[in-house]
């Protein structure tokens, strides 16, 4: 009997200095996500926080909302604005403190940005009035105020800062690949079979066409927001101060910020936005995966070599022969995680029990991961489309190998003499099956087959010329149709 070995005492990783991530995008892939990092942190969510917090003041003050309170000079807001333009490692590390005291994420912001108005006299100088406006700040707000403002601004930044220019980078990529090989001749396969001939071109663009489609949908994005109290009807604004017209205030404000008012919520924004823009990437998501999972077809075929030196990556560990598609398979995988991230998010933001639960909040805190595992396909996708070499040669042996492929013309063909009134041209489709279903015709089997069909001249001799590599229609042609 095997006698098991006993577990090593092992280090303790979780106490080794500095702290060692726990996942990949922390880790392993930490510059591909890295971009992210200053929109869909944790950090950047704090700071995103306190930005509403210290736009809300300014808004208030500045409108004269406030009876009896003052307005704030040109001085005073930039040094507001300078807690969020500053924001940086000191106030990481002070926000942490406060909330270990707090318990409260948002109230924590609150209390940084009081300590904030208190330093004011040592830039400002004594006169300054911001250390009495304690009880402006956060005045009116529930935390979901300010929570759904600060993930509003955040994905959008992440978005139109960060995903949309890397996948749109990506889509113009792949257009240029297309019309490099507009007229590259290549065999289709439909259902895995040989099919009728097309263009690696009008292949390329097809899904260049589709990541096109769903971008532009994504950059029409709206990105709601709302101020608009506890469960969504301004009674503490109102009870507060009644003359002020408090829904035009919250629109004002929240457009002020480069968002889109939703005039009617209960104590959350109801996320539909985000559902919408995160089925949205997901689908883009799942194109991509197309993409990925096509091009390694191509790759298994001959139709595409890689370039070692441009995958910047090893091949087999143990074939020295092999170059695997790695920049592919990584980006399928990743692709499966992130879709599996938005779908959930998709799925569950757009409920909430009664007018409030905590269930967004967690699920909140995973956009970073999803859009992390898409910027990690996108690149490897952008790196493994640049270290392809089209094998035009491979193309043309398939090509030449499948004869048989003209059988649709020769039938169509066919047909539409028969339609005009030429005798003898009868059931062309089972007369082309005897021919070519299971069997292999060479180029001499199929022009002596066309030469018995007794067709027009004109038509015989336009079949008689038809190749495999030529019998590609408008396959060129349609590529003016892709947009970048």
């Amino acid at each position: 009997m095997t006698q098991s070995v006993s577990q090593p005492a092992f280090t303790d990783l979780a106490a080794v200095e500095p702290p060692l991530p726990l996942g990949p995008m922390d880790g392993r892939y930490r510059a591909q996500a890295a971009p992210l990092i200053n929109y869909l942190s944790e950090a950047a969510l704090n700071r995103a926080r306190l930005q509403v917090e210290v736009e809300w003041l300014i808004f208030l003050l500045n409108n004269q909302v406030l009876p009896g309170a003052p307005t704030l000079s040109d001085d005073e807001v930039a040094y507001l604005r300078s807690a969020v333009t500053d924001f940086g490692a000191r106030q990481i590390s002070r926000l942490a403190e406060i909330e270990a005291e707090t318990r409260h994420d948002v109230k924590a912001v609150e209390y940084l940005l009081k300590e904030h108005l208190k330093a004011a006299p040592q830039t400002l100088g004594e006169g300054t009035k911001l250390p009495e406006l304690n009880e402006v700040v956060h005045i009116f707000c529930t935390s979901e105020d300010i929570n759904n403002l600060a993930y509003a601004l955040n994905v959008q930044g992440a978005v139109q800062q960060v995903w949309l220019p890397t996948a749109r980078a990506l889509q113009q990529q792949l257009a240029q690949l297309a019309q490099d090989n507009a007229d590259v001749p290549m065999l289709a396969r439909t259902h895995g079979q040989a099919a009728t001939p097309v263009t690696l071109g009008k292949e390329l663009a097809v899904l260049a066409h589709r990541i096109g489609r769903q971008l532009k949908r994504i950059e029409a994005t709206e990105y709601l927001g709302k101020i608009n109290g506890a469960t969504g009807t301004f009674a503490a604004h109102y009870v507060s101060v009644p003359q002020a017209d408090w829904p035009t205030l919250a629109r004002e404000f929240v457009e002020h910020l480069g968002l889109t008012w939703n005039p009617l919520t209960t104590q959350i924004e109801s996320h539909d936005w985000q559902a919408e823009l995160y089925s949205d990437v997901a689908r883009t998501n799942r194109i991509l995966h197309n993409l990925a999972t096509d091009v390694w077809t191509y790759i298994s075929l001959g139709y595409f070599k890689q370039n070692l030196a441009a995958q910047g990556s090893t091949g087999s560990s143990t074939m020295p022969h092999k170059v695997n598609p790695i920049r592919f398979e990584n980006a399928e995988a990743n692709l499966e995680v992130s879709c599996a991230l938005l779908d959930v998010l998709a799925s569950t933001l757009v409920t909430s029990r009664l007018q409030r639960d905590l269930t967004d909040s967690s699920m909140q805190r995973n956009i970073s991961v999803a859009f992390a595992h898409s910027m990690l396909a996108l690149d490897n996708l952008s790196r493994g489309l640049a270290g392809l070499d089209v094998d035009a040669d491979r193309m043309a042996v398939d090509l030449d190998h499948n004869w048989e492929v003209l059988g649709e013309a020769i039938q169509q063909a066919m047909r539409t003499a028969a339609i005009a009134g030429v005798q003898g041209l009868e059931n062309p489709y089972e007369r082309l099956k005897e021919l070519t279903r299971g069997r292999r015709v060479d180029a001499q089997g199929m022009r002596d087959f066309i030469g018995t069909l007794g067709l027009p001249e004109e038509v015989e001799a336009r079949l008689l010329a038809l190749t495999p590599a030529t019998y590609t229609g408008l396959a060129k042609e349609l590529l003016s149709f892709l947009k970048a």
